[in-house]
């Protein structure tokens, strides 16, 4: 347990010592923000309002509880929590995300992006297959088996995953470098989008038979 406990505090300190570095917050810092003429009826900004300084407590900086196992009892057998800007309201400005992931003996954090920021992951337990795919038109495929204390990087904006390949649950923390990086799962993205992707669309771009199309939506 002291061994987990030093990788993660020189993990935090190398996180730390990378965003006052060279961390930054691209625009925007949402999926979109449609401009209005009326301010009034304005509700998001690209972040957030910030809090007067001399009405900050420390409980605007902290946050508990990291130490739990999560629950994977889902299809994935995985568990992502976030620790973005809307947990720690600290966070504002500073281009940084805590997650922890759990996954369960054989889960799967499965193929997706964070359209706004690149990501470090620490594995701290378990063992798990890790990977990104690059951009049109190469599309290398980049991977690599992780123990404790491994390290691995994905790139801003690719589509990366994680499997443990172990008997036991995983553990890994990651830093994202953005306050609010976003997520898109790639399966939920196409074949769960509200409403559905017309099963025509995906038929030809997949090259699938149209009922498997239909039955895959009907997964997500």
């Amino acid at each position: 347990m002291k061994g987990i406990r030093s990788i993660l505090i020189a993990f935090g300190l190398f996180a730390f010592a990378c965003s006052s570095a060279s961390a930054y917050d691209p625009s925007p810092l949402q999926d979109f923000c449609v401009a209005i003429k009326d301010i009034k009826n304005g509700v998001f900004v690209n972040g957030k309002f910030c809090k007067d300084p001399k009405l900050a407590v420390a409980e605007d900086f902290f946050f508990s509880g990291l130490n739990r196992p999560r629950n994977t009892s889902n299809p994935d057998g995985s568990n992502v929590t976030m620790i973005n800007v809307d947990i720690i309201p600290g966070l504002n400005t500073l281009g940084l995300t805590l997650v922890r992931v759990d996954y369960a003996p054989y889960g799967v954090n499965p193929p997706h992006t964070h359209p706004r920021g690149s990501e470090i992951l620490l594995v701290v337990e378990g063992t798990l297959y890790a990977g990104f795919v690059t951009a049109d038109p190469d599309n290398r495929l980049f991977t690599k088996i992780l123990n404790p204390g491994d390290a691995f990087v994905f790139p801003f904006g690719l589509i990366h995953f994680q499997f443990n390949i172990g008997k036991t649950a995983a553990v890994a923390f990651a830093v994202l470098s953005s306050q609010n990086a976003g997520r898109i799962t790639i399966a939920d993205a196409v074949f769960g989008s509200n409403p559905p992707i017309n099963p025509d669309v995906l038929a030809k771009a997949f090259q699938l038979n149209k009922n498997v199309v239909k039955y895959l939506q009907s997964r997500f």
